[in-house]
């Protein structure tokens, strides 16, 4: 019998999750303002305000489940469509204050944040709110008056950025992927690395057991956090699937996206065990020629079919355990695309 689930939101990550669900027979019917989402070339496609309840109605109308791509959702449209995750979840990650208290009540470390005399100097001065692939951060080099939408978070010297995805069903079932190690330029993911060696699995597996279980999770989470001298420091969360889990298409037994519509669905979850040693690279700004990228051998293209812009992500490329020499030809071709 086919499902529908109906999403808030119609970019990449929307279409990526229709992608999986299609051949699980599920559909899938968005929502988002642009006539152009990406979304719309794999799905029925609603078009109108997130927040409009007329057409929160006809989402849900039908639907199996309904959930969201992306977490600036406002709460009481997820609230309306009784969406998965829970509303909870955007309530706590919305706000990077409330994100850190959160983590604080749970016995999650993180880096110092509150005031500038709470962190020291220099310091990074972040958006409470609608902050995502580095906007709304600066360095405050000196004591300033931070405005009532502002946070001090405490710069750390990291060793390098790890994330963890891990998705959880409606009986409470949970599976873990294997730690990502992750690269960013100019605040927006550049390549992601999985499994990441040597790396603190358990740890992260707690991590994200704390807030799955505060939050009553359903779907995809991912987390991401700084390893510093071997420890774990949590550094936000995402209650959606994740950029730093797109190298589960391509490299693991099950996927990410398949997952959270399993999960959404109250669907048995599949297996999250890596295939191999995975590389994604993300492409921004400007997508190279497809005959490129697939010349090099065991290269997997991930186009979204988006119109190029300065910082946005077009798509991504993912290579499961090729030798450096292949992987530095996909990071030419990703870099000259980024630069364009």
């Amino acid at each position: 019998m086919s499902r529908t689930v109906g999403c808030i939101g119609g970019g990449q990550l929307g279409r990526m999750l229709a992608l999986a669900a299609a051949p699980l027979g599920v559909r899938f019917r968005f929502l988002d303002p642009s006539l152009d989402a990406c979304a719309g070339d794999v799905g029925e496609l609603l078009v109108g305000p997130y927040d409009d309840p007329g057409l929160l109605d006809r989402l849900a109308d039908g639907a199996d489940a309904v959930t969201y791509e992306f977490e600036n959702v406002q709460v009481e449209a997820a609230r309306r469509v009784g969406a998965a995750p829970d509303a909870r979840a955007l309530e706590r990650g919305q706000d990077r204050l409330v994100e850190k208290e959160l983590f604080r009540s749970l016995g999650i470390p993180t880096a110092r944040y509150g005031s500038l005399e709470d962190t020291g100097l220099p310091a990074l001065v972040k958006s409470r709110r609608f902050g995502y692939d580095g906007k709304g951060q600066r360095i405050a080099e000196t004591l300033v008056v931070l405005g009532d939408d502002e946070l001090a978070e405490e710069i750390v010297p990291f060793d390098r950025e790890l994330s963890i995805v891990a998705a959880r069903g409606r009986g409470g079932e949970t599976v873990f992927y294997p730690l990502a190690e992750n690269e960013h330029r100019g605040g927006i993911l550049a390549v992601s690395r999985a499994p990441a060696p040597d790396a603190r699995q358990g740890e992260a597996e707690r991590i994200a057991t704390k807030l799955l279980d505060a939050l009553g999770y359903v779907g995809v989470l991912a987390v991401e956090l700084f390893e510093v001298a071997g420890t774990l420091l949590a550094n936000e969360f995402a209650p959606r699937v994740h950029n730093t889990g797109h190298w589960t298409i391509d490299g693991a037994v099950t996927s990410q996206f398949e997952n959270h519509v399993r999960a959404v669905l109250g669907l048995p979850l599949g297996s999250t065990e890596a295939l191999g040693e995975s590389v994604m690279l993300n492409l921004v700004g400007h997508a190279p020629p497809v005959e490129r990228l697939l010349a090099v051998p065991g290269a997997h293209v991930h186009l979204y079919g988006k119109a190029p812009r300065p910082g946005r992500k077009l798509g991504h490329v993912t290579l499961v355990d090729a030798d450096e020499a292949r992987i530095a030809d996909v990071a030419a071709l990703a870099s000259s695309a980024w630069q364009s």
